[in-house]
């Protein structure tokens, strides 16, 4: 039984190069989805495609261009045919304090987390497969409700992302299209790796989240397959939280008397 259902479906992922996009796309792929996937780095979008049984177009696609975001994904439609799911997983985070960070800098995460995703939606629901129930999965972030230091735009993009994610739910759940969030909390990629480098960083980070471990890509695309699936059929508005209950340690920070 193919319980996901997702075989012969139409996936458009963003930041498909990537640590979690390649894990998002080798799941997709596994089910029998046609793939599109995008991503800025067109060396690695190529490895990505090249390892897939399933010749996926790969297009390169730098998200700060919004206009280029409309016609690649209007010109994968073309190619591949309607979408039935879109995926957007493309981030980037670049390190400033807010008293520091420059309008420029603000305005391109703003635009590469969270325009570009608005854009890519739209895109896709103009040209979607109208004969099933479409799914839009957008990849936040649990620095969206817990802002991270020297991470002023990140937080901000992605506060703003799932705002919009749960906009669009409301707004295109009566067309049949459903849109979620998977938030990721501590993820080993390729672009995280330097903080595990040292295995007493790795043991430090680990001690704080309840599962004792840290979390690994395919820990979010079984998420993402989920809520892009015939299964998840009534979930829309959700933010899915993948950390492994760390942002749920909140009341273990307080100091507490020892009971006698």
């Amino acid at each position: 039984m193919d319980w996901l259902n997702l075989k012969d479906r139409t996936v458009f992922i963003t930041g498909a190069a990537g640590g979690i996009g390649r894990a998002v796309a080798q799941g997709f792929a596994d089910q029998g989805a046609r793939l599109a996937l995008f991503d800025r780095d067109a060396e690695g979008l190529k490895a990505v495609a090249d390892q897939l049984e399933t010749a996926p177009l790969a297009m390169p696609l730098d998200l700060s261009d919004l206009a280029a975001v409309e016609s690649t994904l209007n010109t994968a439609a073309d190619l591949v045919g309607a979408p039935g799911i879109l995926v957007n997983v493309a981030a980037m985070s670049t390190p400033a304090l807010l008293a520091e960070v420059s309008e420029a800098a603000f305005h391109l995460q703003m635009t590469v987390n969270t325009t570009a995703a608005l854009v890519a939606a739209q895109v896709f629901r103009r040209r979607r497969d109208t004969d099933r129930p479409a799914a839009i999965v957008n990849i936040s972030s649990i620095a969206a409700q817990n802002p991270v230091p020297n991470g002023a735009a990140y937080s901000a993009s992605k506060a703003a992302l799932t705002s919009l994610t749960r906009q669009l739910a409301i707004e295109w759940g009566p067309e049949g299209i459903r849109c979620n969030l998977v938030s990721p909390g501590l993820i080993l990629t390729p672009l995280s790796e330097n903080f595990y480098s040292d295995p007493k960083d790795r043991k430090a980070r680990e001690d704080v989240v309840p599962v004792r471990r840290i979390g690994l890509p395919q820990d979010i695309a079984d998420a993402v397959l989920y809520l892009a699936s015939d299964r998840a059929s009534y979930v829309s508005g959700a933010d899915v939280v993948v950390d492994g209950a760390f942002t749920q340690t909140l009341m273990t920070h307080i100091p507490r008397k020892r009971m006698t």
